[in-house]
């Protein structure tokens, strides 16, 4: 039977938006859909999952082994579901880029990378060479479909009229011994997710320093935005890796993307090329970011953040 099983990216209690982007991805293949929620309590969770449109059904598998998204302990337990799904999606996030492999590997099946574009059921397009080249693939028939989902691609599905019901479900699987939680430890530079923000200020290597970077970072607050960086901003030691931004970093599609003191690079402009709203500031007029901004501000971004702030302080 063709159904698709979408896995459930969730922290502190809470669905992250990437599963219902994934959801609209699973949407468009046309097929009845489930979600699996793996927690050691994932009641609140799947209550959420369950009022999201396109879901069948929510599966909650509860266990103490599954209270983190640990992929080495997920992968085996996804793998055992698999032969009553002909496609298992996850996000294209740190947490499905680090699980789905793991899952391909134990079916002994290609994984897809990056969905953006659903042909069929079995034909899609991918991004390659830093979104530069569009790719379309075909996963054999006879073979379930193991792949992430680029959620920069998709809008997020919203909450129907209607829930879902949601069922427990034990899998029989071996959890490997050989990983196990440790700890969790944060960076310290982002205190939005930067995937799931409707909107993100980043800074570049135009704002000179560490300590300049605080600027970035007071306006993204005043925005009630995440904080972003380029890669440059990154290596300089400005911000942690966490908040980096491009091809190396996240893609990311925010309802409004500031960009400041970057100029631009094709790695950085791969990652934010699905944003709804660019606007740049920068001093240099030619830098390749003006290109794709929709506004553009040409000046010292140490005398138009003032200005911006103070605009911002008069529509109070």
């Amino acid at each position: 039977m063709s159904r698709v099983l979408v896995v459930a990216e969730h922290a502190d209690g809470r669905v992250n938006v990437s599963t219902a982007r994934t959801l609209a991805c699973a949407k468009a293949l046309e097929l009845e859909t489930d979600v699996v929620v793996f927690a050691d309590d994932g009641s609140a969770v799947a209550a959420e999952v369950a009022k999201l449109m396109g879901v069948k059904r929510v599966l909650r598998v509860d266990a103490p082994h599954n209270a983190h998204a640990i992929a080495a302990v997920l992968a085996p337990q996804l793998a055992a579901m698999a032969p009553e799904y002909s496609h298992l999606l996850a996000p294209a996030t740190t947490f499905g880029r680090d699980l789905m492999p793991r899952v391909a590997a134990l079916l002994g099946v290609p994984q897809v990378t990056d969905l953006m574009e659903v042909v069929d059921a079995r034909t899609f397009k991918r991004p390659v060479f830093a979104g530069n080249v569009i790719m379309t693939v075909r996963v054999p028939d006879g073979i379930p479909v193991v792949a992430t989902v680029r959620g920069a691609s998709w809008p997020a599905v919203e909450a129907g009229d209607t829930e879902a019901p949601v069922e427990p479900f034990t899998v029989d699987a071996d959890i490997p011994a050989h990983t196990r939680y440790e700890g969790l430890k944060g960076g310290t530079g982002a205190k939005l997710d930067l995937q799931s923000a409707t909107r993100v200020v980043a800074g570049g290597r135009g704002v000179g320093s560490k300590e300049n970077f605080a600027l970035i970072e007071k306006f993204a607050e005043r925005l009630g935005a995440a904080v972003g960086a380029s890669r440059a901003a990154v290596d300089a030691g400005y911000v942690a890796n966490d908040c980096q931004v491009g091809q190396t970093g996240k893609i990311i599609a925010p309802d409004l993307y500031v960009a400041i003191g970057i100029s631009g690079a094709i790695q950085h402009l791969t990652g934010i090329k699905d944003a709804r709203t660019i606007v740049a500031i920068n001093k240099d007029g030619d830098a390749p970011i003006f290109e794709v901004a929709d506004i553009g501000l040409v000046g010292d971004l140490f005398k138009v953040l003032p200005e911006l702030e103070a605009a911002l302080d008069a529509e109070k």
